[in-house]
């Protein structure tokens, strides 16, 4: 018998795995080029060619130690190093190789930083529409989630009800930006906001109320648009990032932890995230993908391509009257739905379209498109996506 937590976690397994797996049954059933899989936030674009490139130079002059051998737990010392200084250089941060925990992926960083800080009932703030896994990476340390409501006017942060919603037993709130799943960017005077309302809680309580910046479309952003650096804004911020997106490496589960010297309690934050690493069992991050992201720090996948293919969906379900919020950043298009998120996504299932629900987001009333797609496929899905409109808007 599996535990009971397991349990939960069995039934509300997450919808966009459950909506992929669909995709290959589908694509089996009619033909792959039949079926438009906008289900996974799967980077479509190749790594580029310097990753291959350093991988090979790794393999063939790294001694095997060295390779594939344990290393301290937050990683490679030169290749925390070569981040930090990448980081100073592109956003006016003091960072060494000290402030650096390699991870397994963003997810991973999010487990260790959580594992460091929250006790039994101690809350996490996060603001809905957010990736649901969030809420299982606080309950993992047994933490509350506390949800803010959206703003759907424009899905920027709802300032109003963070003051309402923060208490003195508030650790952490989670950002995500640009954001999975509405593309938005959380503008500066939104961040500056945020950071005022909890300098304003931290004096009220007496406690320390971290930010932690879930970051892996930080590369992704389009326009000319600007990502606040969270740092800049607030002492007790913590970067979480992945290299799963800005070099198109998701399953290779290579990320890290920015941790600033200003954070309250530094010294035991940063040892505790150190162990962390280790006692969740990820012991250290993959060794050679390490070695290789150094030696790529200012790459990233052709981002044009995504650009291209939002500007395609976008255009095409505003003409077809559907309401969608245009994305600045990330891979993905919010949608709302002109009945139940569920309800519509299964009808849009019945002409091969996959896409996944708001409430998986908690925000119901949207779907999810992630346009990380082949742009052949989503000029094939116009079709499918015509036959849908015809049944809600063009009766």
């Amino acid at each position: 018998m599996i535990a009971k937590k397991m349990v939960k976690y069995v039934e509300g397994s997450s919808i966009t795995r459950a909506m992929f797996e669909e995709g290959k049954k589908l694509a089996k059933k009619y033909g792959a080029s039949n079926v438009y899989d906008f289900s996974l936030g799967n980077p479509s674009t190749p790594p580029p060619a310097s990753v291959k490139k350093a991988l090979v130079n790794i393999i063939e002059d790294t001694k095997p130690n060295k390779l594939h051998g344990y290393m301290n737990n937050s990683g490679h010392e030169e290749v925390r190093e070569a981040i930090a200084m990448s980081l100073n250089e592109k956003f006016k941060t003091s960072f060494t190789q000290k402030n650096i925990i390699m991870t397994v992926g963003a997810a991973g960083g999010l487990n260790v930083i959580l594992k460091v800080l929250l006790d039994s009932g101690d809350e996490v703030v996060a603001f809905a529409p957010y990736f649901g896994e969030y809420n299982n990476y606080v309950a993992n340390f047994d933490g509350k989630i506390t949800v803010i409501p959206p703003d759907i006017s424009s899905f920027q942060p709802d300032i109003k009800e963070l003051q309402k919603k923060v208490t003195a037993r508030t650790k952490a709130v989670i950002i995500n930006t640009p954001n999975n799943p509405t593309g938005v960017i959380y503008s500066t005077d939104t961040i500056k906001k945020i950071a005022q309302v909890l300098e304003d809680k931290q004096k009220e309580y007496g406690t320390q109320i971290y930010i932690i910046s879930d970051e892996p479309y930080r590369e992704l952003a389009y326009d000319g648009v600007e990502v606040p650096y969270i740092t800049k804004y607030y002492k007790n911020a913590i970067v979480a990032y992945s290299y799963s997106k800005s070099l198109s490496l998701p399953g290779e589960r290579i990320g890290y932890l920015a941790i600033p010297d200003e954070v309250d309690d530094f010294e035991n934050v940063i040892s505790a995230a150190n162990v962390a690493t280790r006692i969740l069992g990820f012991v250290n991050a993959p060794s050679i993908m390490q070695l290789a992201v150094a030696q790529c720090l200012d790459e990233t996948s052709d981002i044009s391509v995504y650009d291209t293919n939002r500007r395609l969906l976008y255009d095409k379900l505003c003409s077809l009257g559907f309401d969608c919020v245009k994305p600045q950043g990330a891979f993905y298009l919010w949608v709302k739905t002109p009945e139940d998120d569920l309800k519509f996504a299964n009808k849009a299932k019945e002409f091969n379209i996959l896409l996944v629900p708001g409430s998986s987001f908690m925000c119901s009333g949207y779907v999810r498109i992630a346009y990380c797609v082949d742009t052949d496929m989503i000029k094939r899905s116009f079709a499918a996506f015509e036959k849908l409109a015809a049944i809600y808007i063009n009766k």
